[in-house]
């Protein structure tokens, strides 16, 4: 079905899951929360979906989006255990693990537009217009996407500076 080798079955639904669980925590806290229960499954699935994107991709550019992902992810999911960052590590772990489910989308949907409906798929060739567009928006969605993330990660940090004002010289 779909012209899937068993092999990309396993890529599939192994990396499925982490399309909703992004969705929710981008839905519930404005970003993928990466020590949570849904975070944690996220990461798994994320890494089976990278890593096993070298065992069934046909195209070259498949091999440099696996790679990029794992790196992202580790660094997405590491960066948070380094105090060294401070608060640029919550932007820096934002930013990467934002970057992953823009890189799980990219292929996701350019394979359904070339798969679906089986044997008659909307896209067949790689320019074509309905597939660059659909590329395209989920740039402009990453671009948004991301802005406001930071926005919202300075505006957390500017509450936090309120509610604990700096102490002040004794006189």
């Amino acid at each position: 079905m779909f012209g899937i080798s068993p092999l990309g079955w396993v890529h599939t639904l192994g990396s499925l899951p982490a399309i909703p669980l992004a969705v929710y925590m981008f839905a519930r806290h404005g970003r993928i929360v990466p020590r949570s229960r849904p975070g944690a499954v996220y990461f798994v699935s994320m890494l089976v979906g990278a890593a096993t994107v070298f065992l069934v991709a046909h195209q070259p550019v498949s091999y440099g989006i696996g790679a990029a992902t794992i790196l992202l992810l580790l660094a997405g999911y590491g960066i948070g255990r380094i105090s060294s960052f401070g608060r640029a590590g919550k932007y820096l772990e934002t930013i990467f693990l934002s970057l992953t489910a823009f890189l799980l989308m990219l292929p996701t949907v350019t394979e359904i537009l070339r798969r679906v409906p089986d044997g008659h798929p909307l896209v067949t060739d790689l320019n074509s217009p309905l597939l660059l567009g659909s590329q395209a928006s989920l740039l402009v969605i990453l671009i948004v996407g991301l802005t406001a993330q930071i926005i919202h990660l300075r505006r957390q940090g500017r509450l936090a500076a309120f509610a604990s004002p700096a102490k002040m010289p004794a006189e």
